[in-house]
């Protein structure tokens, strides 16, 4: 620092040589500083712009990741990584100013000049020995810092952005920290400090007009997303917010229960309401078949499982947070999850039992390599697999990456069997006209996002009659868009929008299906033999390696065989391929019936398979301890 003091020392004396004045020589020398920094101010300028540009996504991704940090977290690692984002970038300016500032502080000190007054003032005292007038150049700085803060707060590409608490976070620091170095440094550094904050003023100002944030931020998409983000935090409070007292109180009483419990055998875990579908045949079946307990952990404390009585069948509400600890001293033979990436994020195995079976159940057909993070199933004993591919998939990872071998169920899926089963029990119906569904998924670029104005246009009027379920999470967060789209098709007799997802009526009595990247496809198509149009939209890979595998994901095989896929840029061609997905042969209900029986294990008979395999396993554990 004193090699640094020295050296700033020796140009503001150059500078006082120059103009003869103590108080010029330290305005010249802050601007000499703010010239040469220009080109740091200049990156860090479109480094904000570039993280304000990202602001919609990275509040959808909140949003639809709502209360899951890690996926929140991971998301946004991926899309900074895309966008070649740096997060450290902006704190640059800030550390090279506390190096210059402790320099200066250093220069001053040493510097030997006999007359260091200016405008009437002793730049050479220190205001809190010497009192008097010179206690304005405190004051002075700690206004300039307010002034400086006031201004960023309002034309500061990023800093505009930040939350009301840290804006007054950040005002009262700088402030502050003016204030009282003003009173405690020689009045000149003080002087130096004004000229510095009134500097920076214009700083920003001339990089607002050099690089016009307003170019390139599109604003009124981040206040949608804002505004999205908002109404989803509220409906979380609202819901939640005045019963936290009663649901702390269930929770500690819920982990007391699950811990007491002695030799537990089974254990399901639900990340939220809804996900006891696809444990439900396996479930019934054990508690029909077997008198052992199934434990089920939920961290939703609103999920429907509880309102099943059965006192073989014990619910828990266990959040998050909680069920860290909870995972981590779990005592049972055998826990089953839909949840991955065990061992990698939050939720470890036991460290209270190393012989513990954890079993993976997946939540779709998806494929499990290209589908889930890379490595996502490592941890994991035993997977139900959906399908051949699947299978051949897990193989494959086990192979490639020299993993210990995990049992594999050739399960099928749960959640189909029963909406087959559903499904027949219904009258047979003939739709005049043809019902087209259109249930788009929810990731980025989905249909709804891309292309349903084109697609609307190509099949109203056409003697169709169209239904339009956006995926529940768009319903949540673009009300508004819904309504827009409802008032500008309402001309159209033929055209529904869908918002109610209580019944599986309208999946059911569909004639074809349109989708883009959706599970919902196999649901549909394996349910009731009927077709699917693909819109080939961008695809989410949530492992970009999954190449390494040399397995045709199922996503990506299947597209082809229960329907047909189209381009964005091709939707012209909508009318002609709804005619043959309706009468062509390839796509009769004895085809697709060959497709079901061939892509998925077990139709129909899956819970079966799953219980028997539970209960065989349990029983081998109980030899074993006995």
């Amino acid at each position: 620092m004193q090699i640094i003091g020295n050296f700033f020392g020796a140009i503001m004396l150059l500078c006082y040589n120059i103009v003869h004045n103590y108080g010029l020589a330290i305005i010249v020398f802050t601007l000499l500083t703010k010239i040469i920094l220009l080109p740091v101010s200049v990156m860090v300028q479109k480094n904000s712009i570039k993280m304000v540009r990202m602001y919609p996504e990275i509040n959808r991704i909140k949003a639809k990741y709502f209360g899951n940090k890690d996926m929140i977290s991971e998301e946004e690692y991926q899309l900074y990584k895309r966008e070649n984002y740096h997060p450290m970038l902006d704190l640059i300016p800030v550390i090279l100013q506390l190096i210059i500032l402790m320099g200066v502080v250093d220069g001053i000190r040493r510097l030997n000049i006999p007359d260091k007054s200016f405008l009437g003032l002793d730049l050479g005292v220190i205001p809190i020995h010497a009192g008097g007038i010179s206690i304005l150049i405190p004051v002075i700085a700690a206004l300039s810092a307010w002034l400086m803060c006031f201004t960023q707060n309002k034309s500061n590409v990023l800093q505009s952005e930040q939350s009301k608490l840290n804006k007054m976070t950040t005002l009262l620091i700088s402030v502050g920290l003016s204030l009282y170095l003003g009173f405690f440094v020689e009045a000149g550094i003080g002087c130096y400090w004004i000229a510095g904050n009134l500097l920076s003023i214009a700083v920003m100002y001339l990089l607002n007009f050099c690089i016009n944030p307003k170019k390139y931020i599109d604003y009124a998409a981040l206040e949608e997303s804002r505004k999205e983000l908002s109404q989803l935090s509220q409906y979380a409070a609202g819901s939640n917010g005045p019963k936290d007292k009663e649901l702390t109180a269930l929770e500690k009483r819920d982990c007391r229960r699950f811990q007491k419990y002695e030799n537990k055998q089974l254990v399901f875990y639900s990340e939220k309401n809804g996900f006891y579908k696809y444990f439900r045949n396996v479930i019934e079946l054990i508690l029909k078949k077997t008198d052992i307990v199934v434990h089920y952990i939920t961290s939703d404390p609103h999920d429907e499982v509880f309102q099943i009585q059965n006192d073989s069948f014990q619910v828990y509400y266990i959040s998050e947070n909680k069920l860290i600890v909870t995972m981590l001293k779990m005592d049972a033979d055998m826990v089953v999850m839909t949840m991955p990436d065990l061992q990698k994020y939050h939720i470890k195995r036991s460290m209270v039992r190393s012989d513990i079976e954890y079993v993976y159940m997946d939540h779709g057909m998806n494929s499990l390599n290209m589908m889930l993070r890379k490595h996502a199933l490592d941890a994991f004993d035993t997977v139900f697999a959906s399908n051949d591919l699947v299978y051949q998939e897990i193989r494959g990872q086990e192979a490639v990456y020299g993993l210990k071998e995990k049992t594999i169920l050739k399960y099928g899926y749960g959640l189909i069997d029963r909406m087959i089963s559903e499904y027949e029990s219904q009258e047979p119906r003939e739709n005049d006209p043809k019902i087209i569904l259109i249930a788009p998924s929810w990731q980025e670029h989905n249909i709804m996002e891309s292309c349903i104005d084109e697609i609307l246009q190509n099949l109203l009027g056409h003697g169709y009659h169209i239904i339009l379920r956006p995926h529940p999470q768009y319903v949540r967060h673009f009300e508004e868009k819904l309504k827009a789209m409802e008032s500008r098709y309402s001309e159209y007799p033929d055209f529904t929008l869908q918002t109610d997802f209580s019944s599986n009526d309208t999946v059911f009595n569909a004639d074809i299906l349109m989708t883009d990247w959706s599970g919902i496809a196999y649901e549909y198509s394996f349910t009731t033999l009927k077709p699917t149009l693909f819109i080939n939209t961008p695809m989410k890979v949530m492992n970009p390696d999954y190449q390494e595998i040399d397995v045709e994901p199922f996503d990506i095989i299947i597209r082809d065989r229960i329907g047909i896929s189209v381009e964005p840029d091709h939707l012209d061609d909508l009318g002609d391929i709804v005619s043959r997905l309706l009468y062509e042969e390839t796509y009769s209900k004895d085809s697709m019936r060959e497709l079901r029986d061939q892509y998925l294990y077990n139709v129909s008979g899956s819970g079966q398979v799953g219980a028997d395999y539970i209960i065989r396993r349990l029983i081998e554990y109980s030899k074993k301890g006995a």
